[in-house]
């Protein structure tokens, strides 16, 4: 009899034991599905919120069509400039290729392809820098960002603009080669500067067409990878035609440097940055980098 129960105990153990191993293993696969799960939600609505600043940065930068159905984030969208300036730059290239296909001379294929980036940007960034040069043309400081804010375009903000068209078309003309790799360079560092003068420079208005952007903080982090991207069009330039090194060195420097200072020389005169001047961070420095382009090119 007392065999007879020890050998009952025996198997209960065993089964209990077995039970809670298997308790414990359920345990154990339930604990790490749920990790993969939470995994896989965190991942899918990263690269929803991603996507949908992006649309909202093509939305706000561009005049491209964007579905009514999409959702948009336009908070953070200024670290998704210089790339939207590359998409800028890619459409104006394809367009100046389609053109030299078709025999159109240099001269008019170049204000066409000027005049193409104001209608794809919807003149955005030119009215911004025709206001700031408005504005800058007053010599008294507080009335400044009156005068910017005014929508009545004056005499020194129609000399800025067409001081810009005739910049880019003249040094667009001398560029012969690989022009759709420039038009792509000048767009991004453009925008890459503006980047830079929202993230440095503080914002002059608590209202505006540009406030939303100091609603987001900016780092250095969001700097970077628009630099990164920007330098590959230098390596890309390199890799097509390697005695060309100057002029892939110069759009890099060049791009970086007239981008900064060009935010710089505007918070100097007026102690911040609004919306206007962030527009005429992106038209000077296209310019002046076109103009760059051309020079080392020559």
């Amino acid at each position: 009899m007392n065999a007879r129960s020890q050998e009952l105990k025996d198997v209960t153990h065993s089964i209990l034991a077995y039970a809670n191993g298997f308790t414990a293993t359920s345990n154990v696969k339930n604990f790490y599905l749920m990790m993969d799960d939470k995994l896989v939600r965190s991942t899918v609505e990263f690269f929803r919120n991603q996507g949908a600043a992006i649309a909202a940065a093509v939305a706000f930068y561009t005049c491209l069509p964007v579905p009514m159905s999409w959702t948009l984030e336009f908070r953070g969208i200024a670290r998704f400039a210089p790339a939207i300036g590359l998409l800028i730059g890619g459409i104006l290239g394809i367009a100046d290729l389609g053109l030299h296909l078709l025999g159109m001379p240099v001269l008019t294929r170049s204000a066409l392809v000027v005049v193409l980036g104001i209608a794809v940007t919807g003149g955005l960034h030119l009215d911004g820098a025709m206001d700031a040069a408005d504005g800058l043309a007053v010599p008294d400081p507080v009335r400044r960002l009156e005068v910017m804010r005014d929508s009545v375009t004056g005499a020194f903000g129609a000399i800025a603009a067409v001081a810009i068209l005739l910049l880019k078309t003249a040094a667009l003309t001398d560029l012969n080669e690989y022009r759709w790799l420039a038009l792509m360079g000048v767009a991004g560092w453009g925008r890459w500067g503006q980047l830079v003068s929202i993230a440095r420079y503080p914002y002059l208005r608590p209202q505006g067409k540009g406030a939303f952007h100091k609603e987001s903080v900016y780092s250095a982090f969001d700097i970077i990878p628009g630099v990164l991207l920007l330098l590959s069009l230098s390596v890309l330039q390199f890799v097509l035609e390697g005695d060309r090194w100057l002029l892939a060195v110069g759009m890099a420097l060049g791009g970086s440097a007239i981008g900064i200072l060009t935010g710089a020389w505007f918070n100097h005169r007026l102690g911040g940055h609004t919306g206007d001047t962030y527009g005429a961070v992106v038209e000077w420095t296209e310019a002046l980098l076109l103009c760059l382009l051309a020079a080392l090119q020559g």
